[in-house]
């Protein structure tokens, strides 16, 4: 028997490693707080930029490989591209601007994304607003993004999508090559309605956004903003049954994710070197036998953070 506190022998440290690289590598990595001050649990603020380059630096090395920014996340895109190294092979996956700027500002915008990236091609855009697609000019701005795609310039094209915007009807009229959706322990509808499952039978890649759900998942159920009040004792279940299986709130919200076979990259935002070591240190979990279910809150304004 090993003796508390000794060294794992280095093959089991390796496969260890090895695991954690594994799971890592269907970790994704937002930056909307490298261009803004965003978040309802974030009290840092925006990320300073020497933060940026050194999250960035640790979460390759961690075997992170997908970066999810946008066109209207302030600063973020130009912040990445001045802090990405050359050696860094980040997947980068983008999203355009609203179809509210116009048709030609939408394009010149996804352009300018390449130049201020400084990444050309770049892994994918994708719409932002999906209620862009069930509009007039939806085709036309759909025609657009496989315009960039036949030139060159982004290598897939894609949707994200909320629930009410219907991300099944979607992919089957677009069959776009990847979508984003809302999606975590404690929001699992679109598990429940059997759309995860149908849109990976239509060979479209799932991102799910949302994994902490803004960080409430870690707050105190009692301390809540005036508009999450209610939400209190719902949260406050679901952070009791995850303690009583023996886990924390962001082992089983990863944990979680990662267990879903219908997801292929969770993205997560962090604000902190600390904080990325924590969620990819969480991913590699030992997950008990659970009701993953009965974590699920019941109820569209908790699970819609625009309404927050």
């Amino acid at each position: 028997m090993r003796a508390a506190g000794a060294a794992l022998p280095c093959s089991l440290m390796t496969a260890r490693n090895d695991i954690t690289t594994s799971l890592a590598s269907r970790i994704g990595l937002g930056t909307v707080q490298f261009g803004t001050n965003y978040g309802v649990s974030n009290a840092a603020g925006q990320v300073p930029a020497p933060e940026v380059a050194a999250i960035l630096r640790s979460a390759h090395a961690a075997g992170v490989r997908v970066l999810d920014t946008a066109a209207s996340y302030g600063t973020a895109e130009e912040v990445l591209g001045a802090a990405l190294a050359p050696d860094q092979d980040f997947a980068i996956v983008t999203k355009a601007l609203p179809l509210s700027h116009g048709l030609e500002e939408v394009e010149r915008r996804a352009r300018r994304s390449l130049d201020l990236l400084g990444r050309s091609p770049a892994d994918a855009i994708l719409i932002h607003a999906a209620r862009d697609l069930a509009g007039s000019e939806g085709p036309r701005l759909w025609t657009l993004l496989e315009r960039l795609r036949d030139e060159g310039l982004y290598r897939r094209i894609g949707i994200s999508a909320y629930l009410d915007d219907g991300p099944l009807e979607l992919a089957r009229r677009y069959r776009p090559d990847l979508m984003q959706l809302p999606f975590s322990i404690l929001d699992q509808r679109l598990r429940q309605n059997g759309e995860l499952a149908l849109l990976k039978k239509l060979g479209i890649e799932v991102h799910a956004r949302s994994v902490f759900l803004q960080g409430l998942l870690f707050m105190d159920s009692e301390r809540l903003p005036a508009r999450l009040a209610h939400a209190g004792p719902a949260l406050a279940a679901t952070q009791a049954r995850i303690k009583q299986a023996g886990l924390r709130p962001i082992e089983a919200a990863i944990g979680f994710i990662l267990a879903q076979d219908d997801v292929d990259i969770a993205i997560v935002g962090v604000t902190s070197r600390d904080e990325l070591a924590e969620i990819v240190s969480a991913s590699a979990t030992r997950l008990p036998d659970f009701d993953w279910r009965a974590c699920a809150i019941d109820d569209p304004v908790t699970l819609t953070p625009s309404l927050w």
